[in-house]
């Protein structure tokens, strides 16, 4: 299959380039040339499948043309050795629960996905590969984890100084190997900024191969459509008649509502999507206004969603013909302050005895304010909550269990190098790593 650019102003590519390049060259996006629909069949035995049965019959949607569908499996098996439970909170409301991976984020699911898609591709090659990632918060654990010790391939993650949690930071500044953390000062925008610019730059990309493991990147984004059909396939096991479904996604980047818009092209039914949005609404602005004025992120305690220039935001444009009217009939928007995050949290725990991290909580309160009668609500909770122990143990009184796997990562000791936001140190440090 071939992928094209956003922009559409280069040709179409290869998925081993669109993988590798990250970035198209004219700055877009690379999308599918084709979303394929599964036929009624699929979805009515989906409730019998597992989750990586499921997984791989979606993977070859999107990459069966170039992998061998052996080695496809053995990617889709390997990276997906967890499980993501649908869980029933109250009435109609349901929480998909995606932090059981190794970093206990939803991000795992395509970290690991394109860390074994990219190993695949090198291991071909044998030449080394940068990847460069900016996070403002589980990416950078996700991808760091995810690429551990994979050979040919250095993580380079950039992440804004004092602006995620210490457990998030420990989750990639911790294990040295092919992974060195950038400590920028700056927000999660002037990381992603830097990122961008790298991929432009025309003497860093004839020196080194670079690539990005952030949400741009069709390896990391294309697999997060895996769950919104598992979510749906439990829900078949739950429910008798499981219509008139909204999933509510916490929203940052927009990586993960992307995949779930996808997934509803290739057929899942889905009714509608809710964005929920924390102070950084940019996305909801457009939803009302017709127009996209990205502007500087604000800090929050749902820190993964501070994001002010959402990359994917233009995957969305292009997926509907630029039509606001469009966009408008399958998605609504909201958003949360601090304090009602916090409610959020606290009420839901002390109701229905369910721990909601701060992202999650956003996500939950869009379903208990937005489900009209009749409609099953699914929200993606994507972190675990012990990842943002002072906020949440704040918010409901008590004290949160922290899992083992976190422990481990708190124990480690941090190795983190000092960036400044100019474009020009963070280039003749990239030249001086080779």
């Amino acid at each position: 299959m071939k992928f094209y650019s956003t922009n559409k102003k280069t040709s179409p590519v290869s998925l081993h380039d669109a993988v590798v390049k990250g970035l198209a060259a004219d700055k877009g996006l690379y999308m599918p040339e084709v979303i394929r629909r599964f036929p009624p069949a699929f979805y009515q035995n989906m409730k019998e499948m597992t989750l990586r049965e499921i997984s791989f019959v979606v993977a070859e949607a999107f990459f069966g043309e170039d992998v061998e569908a052996d080695k496809l499996k053995e990617i889709v098996y390997d990276a997906l050795n967890f499980d993501i439970p649908l869980v029933r909170v109250a009435d109609n409301r349901y929480s998909l629960e995606l932090f059981h991976g190794p970093t206990l984020a939803f991000k795992d699911v395509g970290a690991r996905f394109m860390a074994r898609l990219l190993g695949y591709f090198n291991r071909q090659e044998k030449r080394q590969v940068n990847v460069l990632v900016a996070t403002s918060g589980d990416t950078g654990s996700a991808v760091a984890n995810g690429f551990l010790d994979v050979p040919g391939v250095k993580v380079f993650v950039l992440y804004p100084q004092g602006k995620v949690s210490e457990i998030q930071e420990k989750q990639f500044t911790t294990l040295g190997h092919n992974i060195t953390a950038l400590e920028v000062s700056g927000t999660f925008d002037d990381c992603q900024a830097l990122v961008k610019r790298a991929f432009m730059d025309p003497e860093l990309n004839e020196k080194l191969y670079l690539t990005s493991a952030n949400s741009i990147n069709v390896a990391r984004f294309l697999p997060q459509s895996f769950y919104y059909f598992y979510a749906y396939a439990q829900l078949c096991g739950m429910v008798e008649h499981p219509e008139q479904v909204v999933f509510s996604v916490p929203s940052g980047n927009f990586g993960n509502l992307t995949a779930g818009l996808i997934a509803k092209r290739m057929g899942l039914p889905v009714k509608r999507f809710i964005a929920a949005n924390n102070r950084n609404d940019v996305f909801l602005q457009y939803l009302s206004t017709g127009v996209y004025t990205p502007r500087p992120s604000v800090a929050t305690i749902a820190n993964a969603m501070d994001v002010g220039d959402p990359s994917n935001f233009a995957r969305i444009l292009d997926l509907y013909g630029h039509s606001h009217e469009a966009i408008c009939a399958d998605i609504s928007g909201v958003s949360y302050t601090d304090d009602q995050i916090r409610r959020t949290m606290h009420d839901t725990f002390r109701n229905e005895q369910y721990l909601l991290d701060p992202h999650g909580a956003c996500g939950y309160q869009a379903l208990v304010d937005g489900l009209q009668p009749g409609e099953i609500g699914i929200c993606l909770e994507t972190a675990h909550p012990a990842k943002f122990l002072d906020t949440v143990e704040s918010a409901i009184g008590e004290p949160v269990p922290v899992p083992e796997k976190l422990r481990d990562f708190m124990q480690g000791e941090k190795q983190s190098i000092l960036m400044p936001v100019g474009f020009n140190a963070f280039k003749h440090f990239l030249l001086n790593q080779q």
